[in-house]
């Protein structure tokens, strides 16, 4: 995935792929309704699995960045945990799905648990849908945790990472399509956002470590 500098990402090659070959086995068949419907999910997962490259800001060394495209949909703060700020941000089909790493850091821990795909307002979803747990730590031992949870979604998770691995701000290391992700931060870190703010992946500032 860091690697990967094409303008889709390669994990949506097959998804692609298939709705070409309908597309082409339609038009040879003169099928005009599934012709058409075909080309158009065409459209649809070059759409979804586009792969832009970006110019990341050149923040300072403590800082943290979106790991996603999304909406800023709420900022908590607990008084006895171990993280002490939590920011979800929801993400859409409009969004694009690449995953950029929030910090230079080593990754300490990624936990994965396949599920179901239910809505985020069902009650069950949290317990039940596919999610990823992912915990970065850089090189002042500041630690932050992302977790991605699927919503109604036809692919996985993907998570190109592995314990131990270094990976810097910015860099590309999966892809989710329509989810939400939850950024768990310490004490000594300042937010720079506001509920309903428009984020972007690697470009948007969540704050520093203080």
């Amino acid at each position: 995935m860091n690697n990967n500098l094409l303008p889709i990402a390669k994990e949506g090659f097959n998804h692609i792929g298939f709705a070409f070959l309908a597309f082409v086995f339609f038009s040879i068949f003169d099928f005009e309704f599934f012709e058409f419907l075909a080309f158009v999910m065409v459209i649809f997962l070059l759409f979804v699995y586009r792969n832009p490259e970006r110019m990341s800001p050149n923040f300072e060394a403590k800082s943290v960045v979106s790991p996603v495209d999304g909406t800023v949909l709420s900022i908590e703060e607990f008084d006895d945990s171990e993280y002490a700020y939590k920011v979800e941000i929801n993400s859409n089909y409009f969004d694009t799905s690449l995953l950029r790493s929030p910090l230079s850091a080593t990754i300490k821990s990624i936990d994965m648990k396949h599920g179901a795909r239910l809505s985020k307002d069902s009650s069950l979803s949290r317990d039940l849908n596919e999610r990823v747990e992912i915990v970065f730590e850089d090189s002042f031992k500041n630690v932050v945790k992302v977790k991605h949870m699927l919503k109604q979604s036809f692919d996985n998770i993907k998570v190109d990472l592995n314990a131990k691995q270094k990976t810097l701000q910015g860099a590309r290391y999966g892809l989710m399509i329509n989810g939400v992700t939850t950024i768990y931060l310490p004490q000594n870190f300042r937010i720079n956002l506001s509920i309903g703010q428009e984020v972007n992946a690697s470009q948007s500032l969540v704050g520093y470590f203080s």
